[in-house]
């Protein structure tokens, strides 16, 4: 049988991003639903129990103001990170950019393959060698560069999770993702390597406090022109119920120690 090729996430995107915490048990039901219509991520294919490991490394302003614009859920957000893979990554790293208007997330990326690439913040006057002729990826890297320079954006947090993915084979665009075993270190140099047991567990019951028995992050992501019939089935056909769920602020709140019990509710306050 003839293996379908996969899509590549594209440099420029507009989607939207659905998210839904869920228990364990519910991957293997949904994944068995979604298999009808999307195939297995080949990083899944290749990676232990199907899931790979992903690192962002987050960067704010000095004075957190892109977290501040999540706890205060203005309508147009902003997250900036260093993406990379596996548990112990090497270069190429993927330079991201989200912005958040409503219920649409339009998202930059653009691939760096240098060593030095991180020299461009940390050096006046350094120069990136490399370059690429993809014009789309020129142009996420020049907004990263720029929102860097405009916020002084500098490392904050470094988080780690292990995805499975399944991408549409019906569809010009549409992934299912469940995330888990979240994890994060503070890190404030452009190194987006984990390093052995040096992550921190951040996936505890403060943090899914309003869904008992849940730890699951199941995310779908489709382009805003179109959502496909069969991810309106399956959030039927499973009841599920749409919430809001950021990592980033996760991590930074773990790092900033503004999780804190409240007993009386039996939840986290911040």
């Amino acid at each position: 049988m003839k293996r379908l090729r996969q899509k590549v996430i594209p440099p420029l995107l507009e989607r939207y991003e659905l998210k839904y915490i869920i228990p364990y048990s519910l991957i293997d039901p949904i994944s068995d639903f979604v298999s009808a219509y999307c195939s297995l991520d080949l990083y899944c294919l290749n990676s232990p129990k199907g899931f790979y490991r992903i690192n962002s490394l987050y960067l704010d302003s000095p004075d957190w103001l892109f977290l501040r614009m999540q706890l205060d859920e203005m309508d147009n957000r902003i997250v900036m990170r260093v993406r990379s893979y596996g548990d112990s990554p090497r270069v190429p790293y993927f330079l991201e950019i989200k912005q958040k208007t409503g219920d649409v997330v339009r998202k930059y990326r653009s691939a760096v393959k240098d060593i030095n690439w991180f020299r461009a913040y940390t050096e006046p006057g350094f120069y990136p060698r490399e370059v690429t002729k993809d014009s789309s990826e020129n142009i996420s890297r020049d907004l990263f560069d720029r929102m860097v320079f405009t916020y002084n954006a500098e490392p904050k947090v470094l988080t780690q999770y292990a995805r499975k993915a399944w991408i549409s084979n019906v569809d010009d665009y549409a992934r299912i993702t469940f995330d888990v075993e979240q994890r994060f270190r503070p890190e404030t140099d452009y190194r987006p390597v984990p390093g052995a047991n040096q992550m921190v567990s951040c996936d505890h019951s403060l943090v899914f406090g309003n869904y008992p028995g849940c730890d699951v992050i199941l995310e779908v992501k489709c382009y805003t022109s179109k959502v496909p019939m069969w991810i309106i089935d399956m959030i039927r056909r499973f009841g599920l119920q749409r919430t809001g769920f950021s990592k980033y602020q996760t991590g930074a709140l773990e790092l900033l120690g503004l999780h804190r019990y409240d007993p009386a509710f039996r939840k986290s306050i911040l």
